[in-house]
């Protein structure tokens, strides 16, 4: 007998014990996840941060803010989160969150320095106590109102002499 014919007796007798087996694999069904076993894992705050300035520089407000609430909700003392609530909320004409999100992030970062370096919050800071009325808020009473044209580190000169 050529030896093809062989191979092919070898390979159709392999085949023909072992297609039960195989059949019999198929139809196993691995039994059903229950919904409630599934938990979202936040990825942290700083990645919950770079996807919220992702969708901010793309324009999906909504989608920002629910990455940054994310940041904060995992970690409060997160100031970049809070520095993206405050742009969020000043795009979306919430200027008085806003002012909120950015008088935190001032408060939140590790140092005076960091605090007086930035200048972008606190001119936002300056600018939305201009533009929102003082109506016996928290926000507003927490910080005196900036001069137009100045910056306000009061809060943080004074820290720094109590050191």
């Amino acid at each position: 007998m050529p030896m093809w014919v062989k191979t092919s007796l070898v390979v159709a007798l392999g085949l023909a014990l072992a297609g039960p087996a195989l059949h019999a694999q198929e139809k196993e069904v691995p039994p059903p996840v229950p919904e409630d076993s599934w938990k979202y894992a936040s990825p942290g705050p700083a990645k919950s941060v770079e996807i919220g300035n992702y969708y901010l520089r793309r324009k999906k407000l909504k989608a920002a803010l629910s990455r940054f609430q994310e940041a904060v909700k995992t970690n409060p003392h997160y100031a970049p989160a809070y520095l993206g609530l405050g742009k969020v909320y000043e795009k979306m004409g919430l200027k008085r969150k806003a002012l909120e999100a950015y008088q935190h992030y001032l408060d939140e970062l590790p140092s005076t320095r960091d605090a007086e370096e930035a200048k972008g919050a606190q001119e936002a800071v300056a600018r939305l106590q201009r533009q929102v009325k003082p109506a016996n808020h928290p926000a507003t009473s927490k910080y005196p109102p900036a001069k137009p044209g100045a910056l306000s580190c009061e809060p943080l000169k004074a820290a720094r002499r109590g050191r």
